[in-house]
C-alpha cells in the first residue's frame, strides 16, 4: 500500500508573463516516512527550481487512497467517495469514506475515469464530491530514486570487504610515513 505525503513549498515562479511572483504550491509524493518526503521533495524542487531558492512550509500525511495518472490531462480532481459494507459479525452497515486523485481536463472526464477506474470494486460505491484539487503535481515513487549514491558502502557489507580498511591494515599508514620524512627535511 502507497503512503501519500502533500507537501506545500515556497519558491519564487516566473509566471508567463515574465513576472516573478513568490507562490506556495501543494505537490503529493509517494514516500514511506516524513523524512523520505522530505528528502525526496527537495531533490524534486532542486531540478524544478533552477538555482532558486524554496522553501519546505508544511509536510502531512495525505488522506488519498491512490491516484489515477493519465497521459493527458490538466487538472488534479479530488474525489470522495462512500461505500456502504456490511460487518457480517455484528450484523450492522459499516460506511467507509475514500479519497481518489484523478488527473482529467474537466469534471465529466474526472467521473468517467474514476468509474473506469473503480470498476474492480465489487461493493456499491457513491461518489458524494469531485473538485479541481489544489495539487500542482504528483511524484510516485521511481525505485531508481533510491538507488545507493557511488562512494557509499552498504552496512551489510563485511567489514573484511570495506575499501578503507581491510584486514585491520590502515593503507594509508605509507602516506603517513612519506608525509613525516618529507616533514623532517
Amino acid at each position: 500500500m502507497q503512503t501519500w505525503f502533500e507537501s506545500k513549498v515556497k519558491y519564487v515562479k516566473v509566471s508567463g508573463s515574465g513576472n516573478e511572483q513568490l507562490v506556495t504550491e501543494n505537490f503529493l509524493l509517494d514516500a514511506v516516512s516524513y523524512t523520505d518526503a522530505e528528502t525526496r521533495i527537495i531533490r524534486q524542487m532542486q531540478q524544478t527550481v533552477k538555482g532558486g531558492e524554496f522553501q519546505i512550509v508544511d509536510i502531512k500525511k495525505s488522506r488519498i487512497a491512490e491516484v489515477f495518472q493519465y497521459e493527458s490531462g490538466e487538472w488534479w480532481y479530488k474525489a470522495t467517495i462512500n461505500l456502504v459494507t456490511v460487518d457480517e459479525e455484528a450484523g450492522k452497515e459499516k460506511k467507509l469514506r475514500a479519497y481518489y486523485l484523478i488527473m482529467a481536463d474537466d469534471i465529466k472526464e474526472a467521473l468517467d475515469r474514476l468509474d473506469e477506474s473503480l470498476s474492480f470494486l465489487v461493493i456499491p460505491y457513491v461518489v458524494s464530491a469531485i473538485a479541481v484539487s489544489s495539487i500542482v503535481d504528483v511524484f510516485p515513487y521511481v525505485p531508481a530514486d533510491s538507488m545507493i549514491p557511488a562512494g557509499f558502502v552498504p552496512v551489510d557489507k563485511k567489514k573484511d570487504e570495506n575499501p578503507i580498511f581491510t584486514n585491520g591494515v590502515n593503507p594509508f599508514e605509507d602516506d603517513q610515513e612519506e608525509v613525516d620524512s618529507d616533514d623532517n627535511e
